[in-house]
């Protein structure tokens, strides 16, 4: 008798539901190719690695189903074995009534607590990293923020202050030609707010050019910011221009580097993480390794007290559902409503739909429909109850799972989250997305082997390791979270060793300019 296989070859392609009228296919499939360990299914034509290809006979007008979820609707009659994309696969919006609460579930407390190694602040706010902060109130005193970090970027410059991870500039293209006052602005202020007060920075500097709608002192008052040992202001028009608003900026900032220098990391319990959970260049493998697993360790980082934040308002347009299914109170639930009603009259007053995703690299990795784009970006939000929703670069203040409303370009949505006072960046790419975010350290988690091994220089992580069979999605999550306390312990990113996160910083301007 032949020997048990235990360890059997896996199919070309996976059904990641019963319910699914359609396979993913792990590898590129030639015409005729094999879909299944029993051979009862071929490819009818040439399938790409991560797209989707029909494992039974799907009508037109029928719906289609992946995840166990409706993804789109047919819009031709589709045979086994055909490739199931933009061709023959469109949008609809999905009939149902709204459910509240329904998939919440109590946590479970860890075995053991977890801790890293934190910058304590004397508010009692935690940092991750210690850099010196250079901000700006408005675009026009960009270039002499930009200049003054020039300063401090060669080593040497540093060499005397060790525990400094750096002097960063971070500038923007707003701050005048709005009104001074208004939900635009507003939203600068509270991310300008948030910067400021962010546990990542030792000490900030904002400069100013004096004429702007963004004026410093009423940014101060409205988000209740005083200057003091962590905060500083100069304006240009008072301090004599810019070489002499540059000289004065640098003193500053050599002052402020002796006091951050005296910082040191101390031992504090994982309850102080707050992580950002993003995703970029997503492909046919996002939903199914790199996201899910960010999941499941973001479940971690609830059951151990901390905050983890999803965002991209429009990447969870048509999955809502799953989360307001698990919201905790009908408060929490109609919070997240209001948002998307939002993004309606937003998109509308643009000319344009809240379903005009998936973007040209998300199609070409696989994905057809923003339903399906969406279900798999929220399953980086795990299993947990929704504990709230905030407004763009709101004050993180409840820990457990959050959404935070922001678009769904990357470096806009990190600088709310940022904002909000996430201290970790955790990003999901199946194309290979570069990218960073200072102050906060930004880990890669790549969605597919290929790729991490073609872009291993960006990537912190291989998730891929799901599809191929050597790591379930629960494992992968306990490597991501350990990660992500190593990294909160100051373990350097990818993309921080390749000095990418000054030019992310980007505010979300909603306003006409004026």
């Amino acid at each position: 008798m032949a020997p048990l296989d235990l360890n059997p070859p896996r199919p070309p392609a996976l059904r990641l539901h019963d319910r699914d009228s359609v396979l993913v296919a792990l590898t590129d499939l030639g015409a005729g190719a094999v879909l299944d360990a029993d051979g009862a299914f071929r490819a009818a034509a040439p399938i790409p690695r991560g797209h989707k290809v029909a494992v039974r006979a799907i009508a037109a007008g029928e719906p289609v189903v992946k995840f166990g979820q409706f993804i789109g609707e047919a819009t031709a009659a589709i045979a086994v074995g055909e490739h199931v994309h933009s061709h023959n696969l469109a949008y609809r919006r999905p009939d149902g009534e709204v459910e509240i609460g329904t998939d919440r579930r109590p946590l479970t407390p860890p075995d053991a607590p977890a801790s890293f190694d934190g910058f304590v602040r004397a508010d009692g706010s935690v940092g991750t990293r210690n850099y010196i902060g250079v901000l700006t109130s408005v675009n026009c005193s960009a270039t002499v923020a930009r200049l003054v970090a020039e300063r401090f970027r060669a080593p040497e410059a540093l060499a005397d202050t060790p525990n400094v991870d750096g002097v960063v500039a971070l500038t923007h293209q707003g701050g005048c030609g709005c009104g001074d006052d208004g939900e635009d602005i507003d939203q600068l202020r509270r991310t300008l707010a948030g910067y400021a007060r962010h546990p990542n920075f030792a000490a900030v500097l904002i400069i100013g050019l004096g004429c702007e709608a963004n004026q410093i002192p009423v940014l101060m008052a409205r988000q209740g910011l005083s200057a003091g040992d962590r905060l500083h202001t100069l304006v240009m028009q008072e301090s004599g221009g810019t070489m002499a608003t540059v000289e004065a900026a640098v003193a500053r900032v050599r002052a402020l580097l002796v006091e951050a220098n005296r910082a040191t990391r101390q031992p504090v319990p994982a309850a102080r993480l707050k992580v950002a959970l993003q995703c970029g260049g997503s492909d046919g493998f996002s939903g199914i390794t790199a996201n899910p697993a960010l999941g499941a360790a973001a479940d971690r980082v609830a059951r151990h007290g901390g905050s983890a934040v999803l965002a991209e308002t429009p990447e969870i347009y048509g999955a809502e559902a799953m989360l307001l299914r698990r919201a905790v109170s009908r408060e929490v639930a109609d919070k997240l409503l209001a948002r998307i009603d939002w993004w309606h009259d937003y998109t509308a007053r643009n000319a344009t739909t809240m379903d005009n995703n998936p973007s040209p690299g998300n199609k070409a990795g696989g994905l057809t429909t923003i339903l399906e784009k969406s279900l798999g970006a929220a399953a980086k939000g795990g299993t947990t109850d929704l504990v709230d929703v905030l407004r763009y670069a709101e004050p993180i203040t409840r820990p457990g799972f959050a959404f935070m409303d922001t678009p769904g370009y990357d470096p806009v949505s990190v600088t709310g989250q940022i904002a909000g006072g996430c201290n970790v960046v955790c990003f999901t790419t199946g194309r290979g997305s570069c990218f960073g975010a200072k102050p906060v350290p930004s880990l890669k988690l790549a969605t597919n082997s290929a790729m991490y091994a073609r872009m291993a220089d960006d990537m912190d992580i291989n998730c891929g390791e799901i599809a191929d069979g050597t790591a379930s999605v629960d494992e992968m999550g306990e490597r991501i979270f350990r990660l992500i306390l190593d990294t909160a312990s100051g373990r350097r990113t990818r993309s921080e060793t390749l000095g990418y996160g000054a030019d992310e910083f980007n505010p979300w301007l909603i306003g006409a300019t004026l």
